[in-house]
């Protein structure tokens, strides 16, 4: 994670011309009662996946978005899509990480498993909603990075779709963090005769009860640097409904750039101008 940041607090929050002359406050009840939801929501439809997942169906791959896509409307998240997404195929998705809230935003919009890193697998419970969506857990150091390469070349092989969050850890969601170019070797190869499609794709979380975010409201959804995870989501769930805006950019390919680095910067690249465009307020792609 990066180095401790301090989180604002709620009186802090008159500074911040977003929400001049309003105040924010997180409601317990509305909090509880959409923390009630999410976990009876994920009783019933864990079991549903687990069993898919042993039987080797279909639905294992379609379900868990189904799922997101609820946890959405639970969270009270609109979620505002721009760009044209990679409908078919196998694709690697490379997104900025803003907060555990991309995996339910980016997950209701694109059927597909992510890549994290590995001490994600022993999180308590979100761990095991990670194992459920076939996630492909990814170690750090060097002499891990080929054969994770190979495995994660081989769900592509498979036509599996996977997303992909390279700046390797969470951030503000003010600025997109250098991207880590490692992983994106597995980008180099053809799938079905044809080069790997690689799809940018920019999150942004803009709004809340329909007013702009701005820096000081934004670290309530953002978890970055030293946040206690309960805390963090227990005041989010009571903070009324935010917008969430997904930029799909262009897609590319490992060949077009001619390699691993090439190809980061240039995803880097967008994904940080998407970033900045969506908290502008810019409806166009950039």
């Amino acid at each position: 994670m990066n180095a401790p940041t301090e989180r604002p607090e709620p009186a802090e929050l008159a500074d911040d011309p977003s929400i001049t002359g309003r105040t924010i406050s997180s409601n317990p009840i509305l909090a509880f009662t959409r923390l009630m939801s999410y976990l009876a929501l994920t009783g019933v439809m864990a079991p549903m996946q687990a069993t898919a997942l042993v039987l080797r169906i279909p639905l294992s791959k379609t379900l868990p978005r189904i799922y997101h896509r609820i946890c959405c409307r639970i969270l009270g998240f609109k979620i505002v899509i721009r760009g044209r997404r990679i409908k078919k195929g196998p694709v690697l998705f490379v997104s900025n990480h803003v907060s555990y809230l991309d995996i339910s935003v980016l997950a209701a919009v694109v059927t597909g498993s992510f890549i994290a890193k590995a001490e994600v697998a022993d999180w308590p419970f979100y761990g095991v909603l990670a194992k459920l969506q076939r996630t492909v857990f990814v170690r750090r150091e060097r002499n891990h990075v080929g054969k994770q390469a190979d495995e994660i070349g081989d769900r592509l092989a498979q036509g599996d779709r996977l997303i992909l969050f390279p700046e390797g850890t969470s951030g503000d969601g003010n600025r997109v963090l250098p991207f880590k170019s490692a992983l994106f070797a597995v980008a180099d190869r053809d799938v079905n005769g044809a080069p790997l499609t690689v799809q940018p794709v920019s999150i942004a979380y803009t709004r809340l009860n329909g007013m702009p975010m701005g820096r000081a409201i934004r670290p309530f959804f953002a978890w970055y640097g030293d946040m206690s995870l309960a805390p963090h989501l227990w005041t989010m769930l009571g903070l009324g409904r935010a917008t969430v805006e997904v930029r799909f950019h262009p897609p590319i390919t490992f060949q077009e750039l001619g390699g691993r680095k090439a190809l980061a910067a240039h995803c880097e690249k967008e994904v940080a101008a998407g970033v900045s465009a969506a908290l502008k307020g810019k409806r166009a792609l950039v």
